[in-house]
């Protein structure tokens, strides 16, 4: 299951566009065929017609409320529920206020989990586990870990949200002013011309007056 994390509001630049092209790539390499839970109303918005027969969620307004771990397990407990094996959590890093990068975040479910202990490509075996219920271990393993890592994504998809908002900010209120001094210097340039071309005819009408 690809989950794309996306910001609910424009003006942030192009970090939703970034994680649309990233699902769609990733989507692609497994063959289409992978499920979709998206986050966000602007992944939403463009990715909810091309992957319509995949789209198994939508969770939207997480950025409302303040991100904290409680948060992000509410939003693993509705992503568990649809029971896949394999989730790709894709977000974008934080690097600084003008940089962001990309990132796919692979989590496996319990039985995943339990896929890979049996092949023996793990150290599950170096550890004595209390109780005779490994399966419920693992299970608790890999809903904390999800959550962990969705409370990550969200976090640092979060902050470049912000960064890259202020970023634009700045960069509109700029282009603002920059567009404001050439309008103020078009106005006067033109408010010029119309009192040189005042100040001429009434030179030239008295001078008409006194031949």
């Amino acid at each position: 299951m690809l989950i794309p994390i996306s910001s609910d509001k424009g003006l942030c630049g192009g970090i939703n566009s970034t994680v649309v092209k990233v699902s769609k790539a990733v989507s692609s390499s497994t063959g289409g065929d992978a499920s979709l839970t998206i986050i966000g109303e602007k992944a939403r918005g463009q990715l909810s017609k091309a992957f319509s027969d995949n789209l198994k969620n939508v969770i939207l307004d997480v950025t409302k409320m303040p991100l904290s771990f409680s948060t992000a397990s509410l939003v693993t407990d509705k992503i568990l529920s649809d029971g896949a094996h394999k989730y790709q959590i894709i977000y974008n890093r934080f690097q600084s206020v003008i940089s962001f990068k990309p990132t796919v975040a692979t989590v496996l479910s319990a039985e995943g989990y339990e896929k890979v202990a049996e092949s023996g490509e793990n150290s599950f075996d170096e550890y004595e586990l209390e109780g005779s219920d490994r399966s419920e271990l693992l299970l608790d393993l890999a809903e904390f870990k999800f959550g962990a890592v969705m409370y990550n994504a969200l976090l640092e998809n979060s902050t470049s949200e912000l960064g890259s908002r202020m970023q634009s900010m700045e960069n509109s209120t700029k282009n603002a002013k920059d567009m404001l001094g050439k309008l103020t210097l078009l106005y006067n340039r033109t408010r010029q011309a119309s009192i040189t071309t005042e100040l001429i005819e009434i030179i030239s009408g008295a001078s008409a007056l006194e031949e």
